[in-house]
């Protein structure tokens, strides 16, 4: 690499880290619909989407890690295009296709104590129209329409603050008389050179009115 390209790199670098905002902007997100908010915490509808998911057995963090290695490699081309058919020929060969990248990436427990980590799907496609992935770990799966309470809380997310801005938005979502209906999932923004006080990270829970 030369001095030129490699000065090229830590700029476009710490230009992300200093802009995390700019860089969300330019990175699709499922659509939702804020219906209430109460202090810090969000009532938020989301309609049906599209996700490529994975589950991996291990600690928190490194589970995360190891799901987005997984679905990253499907969107970056490792995977099958639709077969389409050629007028010259029988049937074209299907083409590795690059998925752009969105955010959040998502991660929850799984019933059998692993972990589920998904990244969402550019609304342009349908089942039908996303190619076939090459891993057979990673799958994709139709989410429905869904009503979620939302906590956004920045910094590092391990574990502990994790668990901790979980316990917080349970209590919250119990204090305003909605029913939490299955388990948290966690969503992550921003990649990891971000700042961490810049950092946009989320705790959710699927909810419905008591």
């Amino acid at each position: 690499m030369t001095v030129l390209k490699l000065v090229g790199l830590i700029v476009g670098v710490i230009s992300s880290a200093l802009t995390p905002g700019l860089a969300r902007a330019a990175t699709e997100q499922p659509a939702y619909t804020v219906l209430q908010r109460v202090g810090s915490v969000e009532l938020r509808r989301y309609g049906p989407r599209l996700a490529a998911e994975t589950t991996v057995r291990g600690d928190e963090v490194s589970a995360r890690n190891k799901g987005f290695q997984a679905i990253a490699g499907y969107i970056f081309g490792g995977n099958k295009g639709k077969t389409s058919i050629a007028m010259t020929a029988p049937v074209a060969q299907a083409k590795a296709e690059k998925i752009a990248m969105t955010a959040p990436v998502a991660q929850a427990p799984s019933a059998d104590g692993a972990w589920r980590v998904q990244f969402f799907m550019p609304a342009k496609y349908t089942r039908a129209t996303l190619p076939t992935p090459n891993n057979p770990e990673v799958r994709i799966v139709e989410l429905p329409s869904e009503q979620f309470a939302v906590l956004r809380f920045s910094g590092l997310a391990g574990r502990t603050s994790v668990a901790a801005r979980t316990k917080e938005l349970s209590d919250k979502a119990a204090a305003m008389g909605w029913k939490v209906t299955g388990p948290p999932v966690v969503w992550f923004y921003d990649p990891p050179w971000t700042l961490p006080p810049m950092r946009r990270n989320e705790v959710a829970f699927p909810v419905a009115a008591k």
